[in-house]
Parts: structure tokens; sequence; C-alpha cells
């Protein structure tokens, strides 16, 4: 690729619910700006971007993408981002890295849950956005439906570019607003049309459009607006100017349509961000934070000291890992050394990449605005800071995703557990979101997403890249038992083997302690007069915290218990470690038994964003789920529910949530506390477990 002035970059990212058609309206400004030979298309696998197996087969993009076009004198890099609930922190994650938003609204569906908040988060963080709403050909598409729903849910006054020619299975064209001209398509995907004058039952909407459109663009131009109410003629290039000027200050949002599929009203939307997109020099400058922690301001220009910031990592078992960033402040050279700003160490640069889909080029050097990817950074992870070696900068991290839902894993083949841990770690490499953990009471390894497919999609993934396959099962529940009131009990073991004996006798006291405070044990030695030897004293406490971790209810970890050692006996002979060790577990069981004992269940904090017509069928759902609503607000057209819900009732919340919004809805989870299970459901889980225990003692 060619050496581009700065004022001539664009950095596109295309953001919306899936469905919406982001990947085909990708393919088809690679196919219009000549970049490739073939118009992609997703639903037959020919996607350049969409190159990934798993993709393919969900025939939806699953994770970020990349590709650059040169086009009208511009470069522009655009990264892809899919719109999947499951995978929606690569899109957070890109909106740090672009300056333009491309947000595409469906023309059937119009504006979803998940392209209204990507729209939130973009703002303070784009430059401009432009909207495309695609799919025009579709069955019932409606561009003034589509305007309606951006003004109202998207909270922004629409300035439209182009009104479609033909509705349907009819729309063939676009009329230009800015050039008042006709471009009737072929209609084949080729991108070939002709220009020709507006249609006579359009002229009126046309000349409507055209109006308001120059009224928009003159609010920040006097010069014309002046010429506006003097009502003389406007030329394109003046309106071009004009509407530059609004989009970089924001106040213009333009508004195109057209379809990705059939590349009709692509070379008019690449048109416009050419010639009135930021470009990185119009960034002002990018804020962090020295070494010393104080604030400073980085300027965005090509001679100040190089910055960038990784936002996505691509991990290939031949291709090994690649780090995507982007460069914020001046250029970088192939084989130099960086401060990685995050980790305060030091990377060395090798050769650096242009992607597109699954293909590379180098370039040499990377300058401002420039988006590369780079092979074999020892330390370096998605969110780092890169910066010059000799003026460090350290910019803020990237949004942090929580997951909302954990499997357990097991390796189908025994004895591949070390070779599950590896592939899964080169899995999180490429994606933060991605937990992995063994959970200590239960001994499971947990696996951790955003949602059933991303997991599902994860170990797809590892078995066609690693080799690895797995058994996927629901985790366990990690409930914990605990005592209701105070009570004491006797600990006493003594056996005689004809040699030297095994003597503890002790007597405790249990109480329980607040479950809201942060102490979950607390153990006293109120022993007087030397009735057990100082010695023996923490035998008794490591007895007793062992048998809190085997439970005595139902096998569950106890916590939230006071226990007080008071009385005692010993021999001089007979008494030792170990017999102090079991007296302590029997009197704390002994202790426990007559303590009236409760099971504890993890409450968590869900959060969910739903249309508004699928709020009441969510709480009912949150109720029958013994979910506490703790409030609903409204945001645009949809409501954010939030509630408090028990772990046990939301494992399976994320298909669940899907069947009830036809996957339109969302949602986060965190732990909050611990409160005792109602009986009813108490008793089953104590028989369960204890059916499972015999079951293995067998």
């Amino acid at each position: 690729m060619k050496e581009y002035e700065r004022t001539s970059v664009r950095t596109v990212g295309l953001f919306a619910h899936g469905g919406a058609g982001k990947t085909s309206l990708a393919e088809a400004m690679l196919f219009t700006a000549g970049a490739v030979n073939r118009l992609g298309q997703v639903v037959d696998g020919t996607s350049v971007l969409d190159f990934e197996a798993e993709e393919k087969k969900r025939v939806s993009s699953v994770s970020t993408h990349f590709c650059h076009i040169e086009y009208n004198k511009c470069v522009a890099h655009i990264v892809d981002t899919p719109g999947d609930p499951n995978f929606v922190a690569e899109a957070k994650n890109a909106l740090n890295a672009v300056d333009i938003g491309l947000f595409v609204v469906d023309a059937v569906d119009q504006v979803k849950v998940l392209t209204e908040k990507l729209w939130k988060d973009g703002e303070g963080k784009l430059l401009a956005r432009f909207i495309f709403v695609s799919k025009m050909d579709r069955e019932r598409a409606d561009y003034d439906a589509a305007l309606t729903a951006i003004r109202n849910v998207l909270g922004v006054q629409p300035c439209p570019i182009s009104i479609p020619i033909g509705k349907e299975a009819e729309f063939k064209g676009v009329v230009d607003l800015l050039r008042m001209k006709a471009l009737v398509y072929a209609g084949d995907g080729s991108g070939k049309y002709n220009e020709e004058s507006i249609p006579a039952d359009l002229k009126n909407e046309a000349d409507d459009a055209r109006r308001q459109l120059v009224e928009a663009v003159a609010e920040s131009n006097d010069a014309l607006l002046e010429k506006y109410l003097e009502e003389k003629e406007i030329t394109p290039q003046e309106l071009f100017a004009a509407l530059a000027a609004g989009v970089k200050s924001g106040t213009v949002v333009p508004v195109l349509a057209g379809s990705g599929v059939k590349n009709i009203g692509i070379k008019l939307l690449l048109d416009v961000i050419a010639e009135t997109g930021p470009s990185p020099l119009d960034r002002k400058s990018v804020k962090g934070a020295d070494p010393k922690g104080g604030e400073v301001e980085r300027p965005c220009t090509e001679d100040a000291p190089f910055c960038a910031q990784v936002f996505k990592t691509i991990s290939d078992p031949y291709k090994g890992k690649l780090a995507v960033f982007r460069i914020f402040s001046g250029k970088l050279q192939g084989d130099s050394t960086v401060i990685n700003s995050t980790k305060q160490g030091k990377e060395r640069i090798g050769q650096m990449l242009l992607i597109t889909g699954e293909n590379t080029e180098t370039i040499n050097p990377a300058r401002i605005g420039d988006i590369v990817a780079v092979a074999k950074l020892k330390d370096t992870a998605t969110g780092d800071t890169l910066s010059a070696d000799n003026d460090v900068i350290l910019l803020p991290p990237l949004p942090k995703a929580s997951p909302v839902i954990s499997f357990a894993v097991t390796p189908k083949t025994k004895g591949d557990e070390d070779k599950l841990m590896t592939s899964l770690n080169k899995i999180m490499e490429e994606d933060p979101t991605l937990g992995v953990r063994r959970e200590e009471q239960t001994g499971e390894f947990i696996i951790e997403g955003m949602g059933q497919v991303h997991v599902e999609t994860t170990l797809e993934k590892m078995k066609r890249k690693y080799g690895v396959e797995v058994i996927l099962s629901a985790p366990k529940v990690p409930y914990l038992e605990t005592i209701k009131r105070s009570a004491k009990g006797e600990g006493k073991y003594k056996k005689q083997t004809g040699g030297r004996g095994q003597y503890g006798w002790c007597w405790v006291e249990i109480s329980p302690l607040s479950r809201d405070g942060e102490v979950e044990f607390e153990f006293e030695d109120a022993i007087k007069g030397g009735a057990i030897p100082n010695n023996y004293i923490p035998s008794v406490e490591k007895g007793v915290k062992t048998r809190m971790t085997k439970g005595v209810l139902a096998g569950y970890p106890m916590k939230y218990v006071k226990v007080r050692l008071y009385d005692g006996k010993y021999h001089e002979v007979d008494s030792s470690d170990r017999a102090f060790q079991i007296a302590g577990s029997l009197g704390f069981k002994a202790a426990a038994e007559q303590a009236g004992m409760c099971l504890l269940e993890p409450i968590m904090t869900v959060e969910v964003v739903v249309p508004n017509e699928c709020a009441g069928d969510v709480i009912g759902d949150m109720n029958r789920r013994r979910g506490r609503l703790l409030g609903t607000d409204s945001s645009g057209n949809s409501q954010i529910i939030k509630a408090q819900v028990p772990l046990a009732e939301m494992l399976r919340y994320s298909p669940d949530l899907d069947s009830i919004t036809s996957g339109r809805g969302m949602f986060t989870m965190e732990f909050d506390h611990y409160e005792e299970v109602p009986a009813h459901i108490a008793e089953k889980v104590i028989a369960a477990s204890k059916k499972t225990t015999e079951e293995e003692e067998e």
C-alpha cells in the first residue's frame, strides 16, 4: 500500500446488532474500492471477512475482522465488529480504536438493543458517526420507519444524504441529495449504475430532503446559511465542505440508504466518508498517565512521540500471536523497540502487517491513524499501551466485560487436562472476556463467557485449532453451609492399640457470625489452667477447619462461624497433634448438629436490557426464578431491568433470554451476597448431594 498524507486516512468501525448486514456492507466496500475482484457473500461462505469455520457455520461474525481499502485518494482502515451480544466486548474495544463509527440499521427491523447500546458507548469516543440503512431490497423494508427509529431510539436528528428509489424487491437505486442525481443500479451486485434525472414521482420528496439537508449543514456555516436564506444556488462542493464541518463537529449525522448484498448505494457511502469523514489528525489529543502517575496529554500529530493501544489479539497455531493496535500519535519503524507502558517492559517490533480477512501485507513505517498487527510480542495483551521508549504514556484501560455464564469442562480424553489448560490459555490471549478457573470447592474446571454461544464457539475453535475436545456440563452451584444459633459440642478421640495410644478431648462452643461482614471464620482460645497444652491448640483449630471444608449438612463448606475452645483434657503420653485434630473435628460436628444448620446460596445482581415489548415477559420470568425486582429504567426503545436472583436459577439463563426476546436481549451478572436457601429447595439439594456422595463412595 502506498503512503498517504494523514489527512487522507480514515479509520472506520462498523457497529450494529447481529443480522443488520455489517459484514455484507464491508464486503461491498471492498469490492467497490477494487480491493477484491468478487463480491463476497456471508450466506454462501465466500465472505473475505467471515472466514473462520465457526462463522461460516453460524453465518454470523464471532470476531472482529479487518480490511483496508484505497478509494478516492484516501485509505480507509475498516474494522468489522461482531453484532452478537455474546461478543459485544470486541465491538466496545473497537470503539476506542476508530475515528468514524458507521452504524448499520436494518431497514426491516430498525434499531435493535445492541445498536442502541453501542451508539451510547460511542458518545465521547468517536469523532464522527454515520448511519447506513441496509437491506433496502428486503420485504417490509421501510426507510421512513428507520429514520423515525433513529430519531426516537438513538436520540439524534438524522440527516439523510440519499433517499431510496423503489421499495423492497423493486429497490434499484438512490437519489444523491448532494448532487441531486438519481443513481440507478444494475442490481446484479456489480455496483454499476447510471446517473439519471430524479424520477418525477420522487421529485417533491427529494426537494424536501435536499432542503432539510441544506438547513442541517448550514447551521454550522454562516456564509452558507446566508446564501441559503437568499435562495442562491449552493454547489455540491460547498455542500460537501459544510457537511464535512458538521460531521467533524458532531452536529450532523449523515444517513444513507442501500444494500450491501446487491451493492447498491455503496459508492455514494464511500464518497461521503472520503470527502467528509475526519482524519486521525482531527483527534486533537489523547489523555493518559506518565510513569509517575500524573496526567499527560499527547497531541495526535505525526511528529509527536509514538503512542498506540492494542485492542485485539489474534491467536493462531501457525501465525502465532498477533497484537493489533491503533497508532494515536507519531510513527513506528520495523525492527525497533517500544515500551509496553502497561507492563512496564520493552518489546521488540519486527515486521508490521496490514490485515485484510486472513491475508496480510507488510507496512513500514506505520503512522498515526494506521491499524497494524505485529507478531511475537512476548508480554503484550489486549488493552496494553505501547509508547516511545523516551516518552512513555499509559492510556486508560479498555472497558472490562464480566462473564455472565459458566460451564464445567472436562477433556474427552483422559490425561488431556494439561493440554486443555494450554489450549484455553492460548484462546484467552485472543479473547480476554473468557475466564477459566478451577473451582476449589468442587474441583471442577470452569469456563466463563459472555453467553452460551460464546462458550460453545470457543470450544469449537479450540477443537479446530488445537485438537482438544471437551465435555460441557452445567457447573455445580457453590452452596455454603452455616449455623443459625449457638451450641456446644464435645469431641473425644481415644484409641489404644497396644503400644502408644491416641488421646484428645475438647469442648467447643460455636456461634454464628454476620454474613455481611468480612470475617468468615473466627477461632478463640479460651482454655484456662492448661487443660489443653498450648502446642495442641492449633491442632484443634486445624481439625475444625478441616471439618468446615467438608461441611456437616450436605458436604458444602461452612462459613460465618465463630468457634470458642473452652475446655479439654490431654494425656502426657498418648496425646498428639493428630489426636487433637480429630477431636476438634468431632467436637465441631457435634456442636453444628445442635446449632440449627442451614444452606446458603449465592445471590447475583442481574441487569437485563430488552426491547420494550419484551419487558413484561422478562420480569415474569425473573419472578419464576425467585428473583427480586430492584427496578426498571427506560432507555430509548429498551427497558433496563435490575433484579437479584439466585445463581442456581441463572445457570441456563442465556438461551432462555434469547428465546423470550428472539435474540434481542442481553444481560450482565455479578455476585452480590449469600442468602439462606428456602427449606423445600434445600431438602432437594441436600438429598442430591448425599446421593452423589454415596455413588462416589461405591
